[in-house]
């Protein structure tokens, strides 16, 4: 510029989070992170690596968790969306079903998921089956799987499974026999069994799905033809689920569960499980908070008897689980199905009444099957394969099917191709996540999401203020007012009594209509718009205090994981990630922990807790180059902090100093914050403009929601932050006219 002002614009990078407002368990906002057969060219083999890519725009828009498939490893390994569990201690790290990924991806690429979008505020809630297995065998067509003592309607009940000591070999009977890898199964694990003789007709002991666990006492015994076969004791497979589900929270990190086919275990089982991550996982407890959802499929009574069931078994006393309100969502899916002849007043009834911890939805992967193009649009529905039947994203009353899930009590399920639109774009396999013209979001939904979060609709009292045929108005109390209507090309509106109080102002932030006054009691009369488009929303409108506005800008979350170093776990096949394994007898050879992703600059904290106390051991630290960054060696528990200097992959290892010890078992605890965003965009600036005033005034342009320091500096060496907002940002800066010259520069923030 040819003023008396020098003014450069330098765009670097650092770090940074940002994320969306944290609610109570009845009141988080869970986006299903998956549709059914889960799939991205550009990720293949790596779902978490797309959902950490996804995570600063999910973090924009409000969402406060996200739901992940089952992680753990099937016999179909890159085949099968996780619903077949074959080896429960492998998430992705073990070379064995013919691959080291499974479909959701590798061990590290999950945990650093797990890190990114704690970064950006968001909890993972993960997806477990604790009903059945699947899969046994090796890779050769099933070799040693079958046991032909086994009863019931398969004799393919020896699960073995590789680990540190015994890799994958020829993949023979023999070979997988005499797998040592740890919570092998044999046939008596599973129903029916001599303790339980039973194999279905009951939804308890039927093997709908594969071998079907059973948690009875005595449902124990060894296999007839495998080599490794260690003794069983009393309550063999309810010890050993419990015991992997805790080492699943504390090595992963995640906060909360979602329990697949519910129904089809017993409630005390659930339970204990329950009970044991909520209260005894250590530093991993999720407290009475966890969330935690059961997918238990019935009327709304049986699914509250489920929940009554699971809260009074084993002495009772605990709130701990919800459900998926299928009672609700069958209404909803019959008022957009009915077009518009459903009696909306009959909707509030339709809810559960254990409903402080239940999880409203409109879609899922279950109810949602679409047959698709050949580029990944819809141009069809398995209607054979969806329980309870789809509700359309392009249908216009799914708006006002939102709008009633969000509204009620409980904490509401968003299913991923209702919130993107995967089904009309010609994108659904080639998209890039953090590309919303590639990925577009419904507007309707993230207005919704906004409203929801902005206005705390859980934090007022759930009030039914009118139900008629058309017209539904539900307020959180003196939080918002929720219109719904059903209607294709007529309006609705009543006059309804508010919490509000008297000659306040209301504002629609759906944008359907303007500013409104409650009158002096109170009351205030409700437009909601019709179905046909007519207005900017279909079928809902949502008011509430005028003057609410901004975004969502939660703090950073660090994650801690821990990784425990023993023989029965990892693996060290050349095909697998070579981590796990105890610490040698009379060795120093390295023992490779695992991998985090850290944050520049941003603290990481370890610990190792070996088993022995007197041996001495060193911890190092490599970049992802193979550089070593720092190490700290001494005897039985060692602590290290360090300041990571790049964003990326670095290596945890340990190992003995001297070669005269014990093989030991080690823990290693990580504590440390991810980046935001595995691709933070560089700042850019526009609309550059000296004003009248001797002021300087620009735009910031980066990452969507990503937060940028704006640094000066008089000589291109000191800078100051003169501010931090979400990018894009205008900024004006008032002294620019005092130095004799003024640059500027844009660094992405942790």
């Amino acid at each position: 510029m040819r003023l008396r002002k020098a003014i450069s614009l330098l765009a670097l990078i650092c770090c940074f989070i940002n994320a969306a407002r944290a609610n109570p368990w009845n009141g988080k906002v869970v986006l299903q992170g998956f549709w059914w057969n889960y799939w991205n060219n550009n990720y293949p083999n790596d779902w978490a690596t797309y959902l950490a890519d996804l995570a600063p725009r999910l973090r924009s828009m409000g969402i406060d968790a996200v739901w992940v498939p089952p992680t753990v490893k099937n016999q179909n390994a890159t085949g099968s969306v996780g619903y077949a569990p074959f080896d429960h201690y492998d998430l992705g790290d073990k070379f064995q079903c013919g691959s080291t990924p499974t479909r959701f991806g590798t061990k590290d690429a999950f945990l650093r998921m797990v890190a990114v979008l704690h970064a950006n505020g968001i909890d993972v809630i993960e997806d477990v089956v604790w009903n059945h297995l699947n899969g046994a065998g090796s890779e050769n067509g099933g070799a040693g799987g079958l046991d032909p003592s086994a009863q019931g309607n398969t004799q393919y009940k020896n699960f073995r499974y590789v680990c540190y000591v015994t890799p994958v070999g020829d993949g023979s009977a023999a070979d997988y026999g005499a797998r040592r890898g740890r919570f092998p199964k044999n046939w008596q694990n599973f129903h029916p069994n001599p303790d339980h003789n039973v194999e279905g007709p009951d939804d308890i002991t039927a093997s709908y799905f594969g071998p079907d666990i059973c948690y009875w006492s005595g449902a124990l015994g060894l296999s007839s033809n495998c080599s490794y076969n260690p003794a069983q004791s009393a309550n063999y497979m309810r010890n050993g689920i419990r015991d992997w589900s805790i080492w699943l929270k504390k090595q992963t990190g995640v906060d909360g569960f979602r329990l697949d086919a519910a129904k089809h275990f017993e409630p005390w089982a659930t339970q204990d499980f329950l009970w044991n991550l909520a209260y005894n996982a250590v530093f991993a407890s999720g407290s009475n908070h966890m969330y935690a959802v059961g997918e238990y499929v019935g009327s709304a009574s049986e699914i509250d008897s489920w929940v009554d069931a699971v809260n009074a078994s084993n002495g009772g006393g605990y709130d701990l689980v919800g459900s998926f309100d299928f009672s609700l969502r069958g209404a909803l899916k019959n008022m957009v199905s009915s077009s518009g002849s459903l009696d909306l007043g009959s909707l509030p009834s339709a809810q559960q009444n254990r409903r402080s911890r239940t999880a409203p939805f409109v879609n899922s992967h279950d109810t949602f099957r679409p047959v698709l193009s050949a580029n990944g649009n819809y141009i069809g529905w398995d209607t054979g394969n969806e329980l309870g039947g789809h509700i359309d994203p392009f249908d216009p009353r799914i708006q006002a099917a939102y709008a009633v899930a969000m509204a009620v009590d409980g904490s509401p399920n968003i299913f991923f191709e209702d919130l993107f639109d995967v089904g009309g774009t010609g994108r659904r396999w080639t998209h890039h996540p953090e590309n919303p013209t590639e990925l577009p979001a419904r507007d309707w939904l993230v207005n919704l999401l906004w409203c929801y979060q902005k206005l705390n609709f859980k934090d007022g009292a759930y009030l039914v203020r009118w139900q008629a045929a058309d017209l539904l108005i539900i307020e959180r109390s003196a939080h918002a007012i929720i219109g719904v209507n059903d209607n294709w090309n007529t309006g609705q509106n009543a006059t309804v009594q508010t919490a509000f109080g008297p000659n306040v102002q209301l504002h629609d932030y759906s944008g359907a209509n303007g500013d409104i006054w409650t009158d002096g009691s109170g009351r205030a009369t409700i437009f909601v718009p019709p179905c046909n488009g007519t207005n900017v929303r279909r079928g809902y409108c949502v008011w509430g205090p005028a003057g609410v506005n901004g975004g969502f800008s939660p703090p950073n979350r660090s994650t801690t994981q821990e990784w425990e170093m023993a023989d029965d776990l990892g693996d060290s096949h050349p095909n697998s990630l070579g981590q796990g394994g105890a610490l040698p007898a009379n060795s120093t050879a390295m023992r490779t922990a695992g991998k985090i992703f850290p944050a520049t600059g941003k603290t990481v904290t370890i610990n190792t807790y070996p088993q022995l106390s007197s041996a001495r051991c060193e911890l190092l630290v490599f970049d992802n180059s193979g550089a070593q960054l720092t190490n700290v060696v001494g005897v039985g528990n060692l602590t290290l902090g360090y300041a990571p200097p790049d964003s990326e992959y670095e290596t945890i290892k340990v190992h003995y100093t001297e070669a005269t010890n014990a093989s030991q078992k080690i823990l290693v605890k990580v504590n440390y914050t991810a980046p935001t965003s595995l691709k933070p965009t560089a700042a850019s600036f526009a609309n550059l403009k000296w004003l009248t005033n001797g002021q300087f005034q620009f735009t910031l342009n980066g990452g969507l929601g990503l937060s940028y320091l704006v640094q000066a500096s008089s000589d291109l060496t000191n800078w100051s932050t003169i501010t931090t907002n979400t990018a894009p940002f205008d900024y004006t800066d008032v002294t620019a006219d005092n130095p004799s010259a003024r640059f500027y520069r844009g660094v992405y923030s942790p």
